[in-house]
């Protein structure tokens, strides 16, 4: 009898030994939610470098701007990368999410494509513009404008805050359209839509386009449009997440950035 107990008794022990242990494999298990193209490429390149440092990095893909944020604010996630600052803060007031911007890794300089004008000159009197129905994108398209003289806006006016509203010389009478989901931007250049077509890199990717040599015009290396990793408020100094963002932002993992998308993604250490 005695041997039966002994036997059971270390039975138990190593069944709670193997809980423990999956416990703490499950608290080392770092979900991040991201947007297929780039980000979620650039978290599969840093995956081994982060599993060196006892973390595994479960990337959750989302094709939408809605669901990261969501999904965050719901705890289904741990941290997200795939926004801009402008819209990390436009949607932090706008759904009271207590969110913290943890770090700047990359900007995706937005492009402005073409069918059938080849030159900045050529941009016809009256052409119509395809602009995404997300208000913090819209300085960022009329920055470009302003900065290829087709348009200028309001002096004083915060890019992320500016409207079409803003507009001050129109010498074109250009018309911005504002109606398009960012992710059927692509869709909308491709059926001819519009004259000129404003889409976020990451969806001009997914289409076989380089915003480099397939844009008319292209953002400044300025921008203030940077993606970022954001996590809840409570979470922001989580070592799993710093661990995260230091490998994001090796110097290794920048060159392999610049890279694989030639100029297309710029690496930006904030």
């Amino acid at each position: 009898m005695k041997k039966i107990i002994g036997i059971l008794a270390l039975a138990g022990i190593l069944l709670l030994s193997g809980c423990g242990q999956a416990a703490g494999s499950s608290e080392d298990t770092l979900k991040v939610g991201a947007s297929p193209t780039p980000h979620a490429e650039i978290l599969e390149h840093v995956k081994p470098m982060l599993e060196e440092e006892g973390i595994n990095l479960e990337i959750v893909k989302f094709d939408d701007y809605i669901l990261p944020n969501k999904s965050l604010a719901e705890e289904e996630i741990d941290a997200n990368y795939f926004s801009t600052v402008p819209y990390f803060n436009l949607q932090k007031e706008e759904n009271d999410y207590d969110f913290a911007n943890v770090a700047g890794i990359h900007l995706e300089p937005m492009g402005i494509y073409s069918h059938d004008i080849k030159n900045v000159a050529d941009v016809p009197e009256g052409a119509t513009v395809i602009v995404s129905n997300v208000a913090s994108e819209w300085g960022r398209v009329l920055r470009i404008f302003e900065d290829n003289g087709l348009i200028k806006v309001k002096d004083g006016i915060a890019i992320d805050k500016a409207t079409f509203d803003d507009i001050t010389e129109n010498p074109k009478q250009l018309v911005f359209k504002h109606e398009v989901e960012p992710t059927l931007l692509a869709t909308a250049y491709e059926n001819h839509e519009g004259d000129l077509v404003a889409i976020n890199s990451n969806f001009a990717y997914e289409k076989g386009l380089n915003p480099v040599k397939d844009s008319l015009m292209l953002e400044a290396q300025d921008s203030p449009y940077v993606n970022i990793i954001a996590t809840r408020t409570e979470d922001k100094d989580d070592p799993r997440v710093e661990k995260l963002v230091t490998a994001l932002q090796d110097k290794e993992v920048q060159s392999w950035i610049e890279e694989k998308w030639g100029g297309s993604v710029i690496p930006v250490a904030q």
